[in-house]
């Protein structure tokens, strides 16, 4: 049936369906209302621990609006009429969630941290029945960042000291973050390196000369800083900085949903935030 409202007779297309994981938390309202105000979106279902008092509580009566969605501990219950689950909580509870997005024939966009080997492993197979879009940070800022630092790093192999420095909120509970990570392995990637075989995280007490292959990682922890990043390219003579700082995370939702518009047209596959953007 097509929409006779519509130009030309064509088709309305149908608004993405989305789950939010965490929706009780500070991204996941973040998420939900970036969801309410998009006009081709639709919040689908609402996810949270069983120990959350929002259990049972509309998704988004915090924004004082009734969205028809109640907050879930059910998982089944708060996918099934997803066609896609946006998830910021935490890896364990993502594994969880992704099992039974493949169950349910739902896609899923990841910014969860902390993964292990054997956890991105497991992702990856699951990506053999959906599609997934997992990138530690969804901020378009950023990913263009990540660009800049290949081009950055492949023209300053040599001769150049490589630190990154990264502050977040007092509540981040892993440290370095996922997204200066992701700039080592950038970085590390364009100059032929392993980032697990060159990464220094920790400096105390007599350290010795540094190591020139090395890629160092300083953190910070405080208030409630969004999150900022800065790669120092430190040579003789002069030195070079490339940051991205964050002041809200609606930039993080809006990322989110337009990785939600880049799934809408797969079926299968692991995804990142160059494969959104078209910086590969």
């Amino acid at each position: 049936m097509t929409d006779t409202s519509s130009p030309l007779g064509a088709a309305t297309p149908l608004p993405h369906a989305i789950a939010v994981a965490g929706a009780s938390g500070r991204m996941g309202h973040m998420l939900i209302e970036a969801i309410r105000d998009a006009d081709d979106c639709v919040l689908a279902g609402a996810l949270d621990i069983a120990s959350s008092p929002q259990i049972g509580a509309d998704a988004a009566a915090f924004l004082g609006h009734s969205s028809g969605v109640a907050v879930t501990a059910d998982l089944h219950e708060g996918l099934k009429g997803a066609r896609v689950l946006i998830d910021f909580t935490r890896p364990e509870g993502t594994l969880a969630h992704l099992r039974m997005c493949r169950s349910l024939g739902v896609n899923a966009v990841v910014g969860t941290t902390g993964f292990s080997d054997d956890q991105k492993t497991e992702i990856a197979e699951i990506a053999q029945h959906i599609a997934i879009m997992m990138a530690p940070n969804m901020s378009v800022g950023v990913n263009v960042t990540l660009k800049l630092l290949e081009m950055a790093a492949k023209a300053m192999s040599t001769g150049y000291d490589i630190e990154i420095v990264e502050a977040h909120h007092r509540h981040k509970i892993d440290a370095p973050s996922g997204t200066a990570l992701k700039m080592g392995e950038v970085i590390a990637e364009a100059m032929g390196r392993d980032l697990k075989e060159c990464a220094v995280y920790e400096r105390y007490g007599i350290t010795g000369e540094r190591d020139p292959s090395s890629i160092g990682f300083a953190t910070i922890r405080g208030g409630d800083i969004v999150g900022d990043h800065t790669v120092l390219f430190a040579g003789t003579g002069e030195r070079i900085e490339i940051s991205h700082k964050s002041s809200s995370r609606a930039t993080y939702a809006q990322g989110s949903l337009r990785a939600v518009r880049f799934l809408a047209t797969k079926r299968t596959g692991l995804f990142d935030m160059f494969d959104v953007l078209g910086l590969k």
